[in-house]
């Protein structure tokens, strides 16, 4: 070791420690929220696992900031909060969303266990992708947010072949090197960008609250938002003149 690293070691006060340690708490957290997340699953209690999902992209949002506050990374080098929230992510974006969306009924029943089992491979292999994201801060493909999927299609009830279509089709959009925005990290168009995703986070409470069954603009708007966020940075550089 480094005698400097072992002099700031040394200097670090075991409250500032223990604030640091309680930011992965804080994180691992998330894990035991996509248990519980699961658990309602099994029983078919859709909206309550939602809830549960919400809440740990709450925690999600929540553990950077705190953690870049408190220094974590310098203040406890030996543990690892990138890989502690891959893993988490794991769990909260891919493995209980495609729990729910293979035994809910909503896919074709010949496709719907390939399709599950499609969805947590490439999900997993995502994460394990150095390249996931862009130098500036793009995901690269669909970066598995399979909560979202989950969330569309109990919100707008697709036929299963056309839902099986889309599962599919997003399973290889997973490896195509287009960019999806990052809602807060992409500079670029970043204030209407969270702008958007304040409304729709308040459109997700309400349709959780009625249990998914809210007026079309409702439905609309929840789309619209997640349309921009897919694809706007395809359209703009579609857009975009060649020498620009």
């Amino acid at each position: 070791m480094d005698p400097s690293s072992r002099h700031d070691s040394a200097s670090i006060s075991r409250t500032a420690r223990a604030a640091a340690f309680s930011v992965h708490i804080f994180t691992a957290m998330g894990a035991g929220i996509a248990l519980i997340a699961l658990l309602e699953a099994v029983r078919e209690h859709w909206t309550a696992m939602f809830a549960w999902l919400a809440a740990a992209l709450v925690v999600d949002a929540l553990d950077g900031p705190i953690a870049r506050r408190l220094d974590v990374v310098r203040v406890l080098p030996e543990w690892s909060g990138e890989m502690l929230d891959l893993v988490v992510d794991f769990v909260t974006y891919v493995f209980v969303p495609a729990y729910a969306i293979v035994a809910s009924g909503l896919l074709l029943p010949p496709t719907a266990p390939l399709l599950g089992v499609g969805i947590v491979v490439t999900g997993a292999l995502y994460f394990a992708d150095r390249r996931m994201k862009t130098a500036d801060n793009h995901f690269r493909g669909f970066p598995a947010l399979w909560n979202a999927v989950a969330f569309y299609l109990f919100l707008l009830q697709l036929s299963p072949a056309l839902s099986s279509l889309l599962v599919a089709v997003l399973i290889v959009l997973t490896f195509v090197p287009f960019n999806v925005i990052h809602p807060v990290r992409v500079t670029r168009l970043r204030g209407l960008t969270l702008s958007l995703i304040g409304v729709w986070a308040v459109l997700v409470v309400i349709t959780l609250l009625y249990d998914f069954n809210v007026a079309m603009p409702v439905t609309v708007a929840l789309c619209a938002i997640g349309l921009y966020v897919v694809a706007s940075d395809a359209v703009i550089r579609l857009l975009r003149p060649a020498n620009a």
